[in-house]
């Protein structure tokens, strides 16, 4: 027990998956954009043009949190802001194609990490983590 707060059983998985989530986030492309600016290029990647409000709320921030990360990816040269073609008075926040390639190449980079670590396991430890993913999934998309 440490500060008068018990340990939990839980403790050894939610510190795990905290290690990897970091280890996960060290393979990037290049080191000037932040673990959030980067978050915001995936999921402009994924989703496709959006609003700062559906991002903030996406990303779990505030708007004006989000308007600076927004800013910085726009003064970077990483996202622009164009009209939404069916109301002038909505921005679109998109992807260039120097956005992408910073996603591509950091997704390129986490894939080939998580692949190496993954052929050291036994077929048993692949196969439990293979059954915990969904599991996993859920808990990330609560």
């Amino acid at each position: 027990m440490l500060n008068n707060v018990p340990d939990l059983p839980e403790d050894d998985l939610r510190i795990a998956i905290m290690r990897l989530s970091r280890r996960m986030r060290a393979e990037r492309a290049g080191d000037t954009v932040t673990d959030g600016q980067l978050s915001v290029l995936f999921v402009l990647w994924k989703e496709g043009a959006q609003t700062l409000s559906s991002l903030a709320d996406h990303e779990r921030v505030t708007p004006p949190s989000m308007n600076r990360t927004v800013n910085a990816l726009v003064d970077a040269g990483l996202v622009t802001r164009d009209s939404s073609p069916e109301d002038g008075r909505k921005v679109l926040l998109q992807c260039t194609t120097a956005g992408l390639e910073v996603v591509r190449e950091t997704k390129r980079r986490r894939v080939a990490w998580f692949a190496r670590q993954l052929d050291t396991l036994t077929p048993q430890q692949r196969a439990t983590i293979d059954a915990a993913t969904p599991i996993l999934r859920e808990l990330a998309d609560s």
